[in-house]
């Protein structure tokens, strides 16, 4: 998967014109998601768990290092330096799934529950937002037969690659790193908000799963909504920021 993964990184990149078209590169990105996968395996609980999932010393394909590594522009001293920093933000639980994937820096019940906090924490979130934001919106989803956590966690495990242009997607981890962890849910509520038209017409037609799935975000852009982002942080941070802060442990 780490191959794959890189290498289709690595054609991304150039075609965004942020890394060079060299095996160098493509090395230096290898040698960068093994050097995070080694330290990431020396701070994860070595019991044996009992669900086969948990087994794996990561989580899927690392795409949270890989677009650390395009922003650096394929510098991989930079981009090494910049992960340090940010594992040391608890903002790195809910944008870096595997950061904390049967870490020993969280309870051992919470470890071994295979839920990462994007999950446990984020998602459950952003439902009990959407409910008072969107109402029809979210009703949408319960007559399609699935829930808005389900898709928006899809969008945040690959970090939005795929969904959003590269430009968002480098706004998105800003804007998270820069004004706190919560506004991860904030950016879900608003982006379901702005699709809140198609997402009932798409009900109508019974195809709202596969439009979720299969289609870009191409018209959402993070600074048109950005006051909507701080309207929701006044109207909501003293809900849910403690929650966030302690994993939901408490």
């Amino acid at each position: 998967m780490d191959i794959l993964g890189a290498q289709l990184v690595h054609k991304y990149g150039i075609y965004l014109g942020v890394v060079e078209d060299s095996s160098g590169t493509l090395n230096d990105l290898h040698l960068l998601l093994s050097s995070i996968k080694t330290n990431l395996r020396a701070q994860q609980y070595s019991n044996k768990p009992t669900l086969g999932f948990l087994k794996a010393s990561q989580a899927g394909f690392e795409w949270f290092i890989a677009t650390v590594f395009l922003i650096t522009r394929g510098s991989l001293q930079t981009a090494l330096n910049s992960l340090q920093e940010i594992s040391c933000l608890l903002t790195s639980a809910y944008l870096w799934p595997s950061r904390v994937h049967k870490s020993v820096h969280l309870p051992k019940p919470l470890a071994f529950s295979g839920i990462p906090p994007v999950f446990s924490v984020s998602m459950h979130l952003v439902e009990l937002i959407l409910q008072e934001e969107a109402p029809l919106c979210y009703s949408a989803f319960k007559l399609s037969g699935f829930t808005p956590s389900q898709i928006c966690q899809h969008w945040l495990q690959q970090c939005f690659w795929n969904y959003l242009d590269w430009p968002e997607i480098c706004l998105y981890i800003s804007v998270c790193i820069l004004m706190g962890p919560d506004y991860q849910v904030y950016m879900c509520v608003a982006i379901l908000k702005h699709l809140e038209a198609q997402i009932l017409q798409h009900t109508q037609e019974q195809s709202l799963l596969v439009f979720l799935k299969e289609t870009g975000l191409n018209g959402f852009h993070v600074y048109q909504h950005f006051n909507y982002l701080q309207a929701l942080e006044q109207k909501f941070r003293i809900l849910i920021l403690p929650d966030m802060l302690s994993l939901g442990t408490y």
